[in-house]
């Protein structure tokens, strides 16, 4: 799947702010920032325009920042997914039915997650039955 220039560019930017808000020095910025806009906004009076302008701002940080969010972790599941897929294929003893297992229908899902709930407990049942075999040895 093509994705056009302003989509690639948009996930660049997306991208660069995720980095760069990552950053402590990015948060000691805007803690100075918000203390410096405190203290104004006191000294001012606290004039209503300002607490609007601000309410609005911090509204539209929090939007973006919440995109910004969504898109680098939808990226870096996609890139997690793609590794195990991988680690999945390369394995001989591997099941293949887990590969791209993202895209199955909840059924499929449900009935492959009781078959990994038998198998655990298939392979905890002997351990359990050697420990208290050892323990009832001990006593």
């Amino acid at each position: 799947m093509k994705h056009s220039t302003i989509q690639k560019r948009t996930s660049r930017v997306l991208h660069w702010i995720g980095d760069l808000t990552s950053r402590a020095t990015t948060t000691v910025v805007v803690v100075v920032l918000l203390i410096i806009f405190g203290v104004i906004l006191a000294a001012d009076g606290f004039p209503v325009r300002w607490e609007a302008a601000f309410s609005t701002i911090a509204g539209a940080v929090t939007l973006v920042m919440l995109f910004v969010v969504q898109h680098t972790q939808g990226r870096n599941y996609l890139i997690l997914q793609l590794k195990l897929d991988e680690l999945i294929r390369s394995s001989p003893a591997a099941d293949d039915l887990l590969v791209r297992l993202e895209v199955a229908d909840d059924s499929e899902i449900n009935d492959l997650e009781q078959d990994q709930l038998a198998h655990h407990e298939s392979i905890r049942e002997p351990d359990a039955a050697a420990k208290s075999k050892t323990r009832d040895g001990d006593a």
